[in-house]
């Protein structure tokens, strides 16, 4: 499930091509995804399960805070400021550190352990993620910069944190669904809304924005967080980099990118890692 809810993110690509034609900025392609989500998500659960939109305690709004504001709208936001500052191949990089967030806070907050086959999966990641972005041979980073890609990273990462709290009382239905709402709230404010719905004017837009919307967003987050039930944080993070991988084979195969040996060594660094922790013995689940 969680191989799979990342390479449903990896397809993203194809749709930011196609918003970017649209006339809209990444921020508001990211806006209207998980607008579009949340009006999917929830009108399917008032016709079919309306119970999954309880909540037991209304404290427990602070779990939706922490997935959809903290994490998705924070890491969002901090991501493109870092493309301003840095480029894309530098602030993925940097995103792409949200593995090594988990594992710390899964270690201080769970209890899970840091196992050597955890910490060498890390490591090619990393490393697999510099050489897909293209960072090596790049200019220096600025400390701005350096700052502001890592706050996207620990954003990133936040959602896994804060998703295994959610799960000890709410299924991935109910997690998911709060979650898009409140990451739609969050990023609304950087979107400029009356710009970004005057580009929705045609049924093809409108079918764009509802594919974004169910593919890439409520399909992939029902999956992650349905396999952060059973599967340790820091594990889960790292099966989730196929992402990468998957948006650099769509570069190549569909927009005609350069396949360069960095990307392929890159790719088959990250695939070790996935193959590393996916043979790794099955987990306790953590409750």
């Amino acid at each position: 499930m969680i191989i799979a809810a990342g390479v449903l993110w990896g397809l993203l690509s194809l749709f930011f091509r196609f918003f970017t034609r649209l006339g809209m900025n990444a921020m508001q392609a990211v806006c209207i995804r998980n607008s579009t989500a949340a009006v999917l998500l929830l009108l399917y659960l008032l016709a079919r399960r309306p119970e999954k939109l309880r909540l037991r305690r209304l404290w427990h709004l602070w779990y939706f805070v922490g997935t959809g504001m903290i994490s998705l709208a924070f890491f969002n936001v901090c991501y493109f400021i870092c493309i301003d500052l840095a480029g894309v191949s530098v602030a993925a990089l940097l995103l792409y550190t949200s593995p090594a967030f988990v594992m710390l806070l899964s270690a201080a907050l769970f209890g899970e352990r840091m196992r050597v086959r955890s910490v060498a999966a890390l490591v090619l990641t990393v490393m697999g993620c510099a050489c897909v972005t293209g960072v090596f041979g790049g200019a220096a980073v600025g400390w701005r910069a350096a700052v502001v890609g890592l706050c996207s990273g620990l954003g990133y990462a936040l959602y896994t944190i804060f998703g295994k709290l959610a799960l000890r009382e709410y299924t991935s239905e109910t997690v998911t669904v709060y979650t898009v709402l409140f990451a739609a709230a969050g990023t609304l404010p950087f979107s400029r809304p009356a710009q970004m719905l005057s580009r929705i004017d045609s049924v093809a837009a409108v079918l764009l924005c509802a594919a974004s919307g169910l593919f890439c967003t409520v399909a992939p987050y029902l999956l992650y967080t349905r396999g952060l039930e059973g599967v340790e944080s820091g594990r889960a993070a790292i099966l989730a980099t196929v992402e990468p991988v998957v948006a650099a084979l769509v570069g190549i195969a569909v927009f005609q990118e350069k396949v360069t040996a960095g990307k392929l060594a890159g790719i088959l660094m990250i695939l070790s890692a996935i193959v590393l922790m996916g043979t790794e013995g099955k987990p306790k689940a953590v409750r």
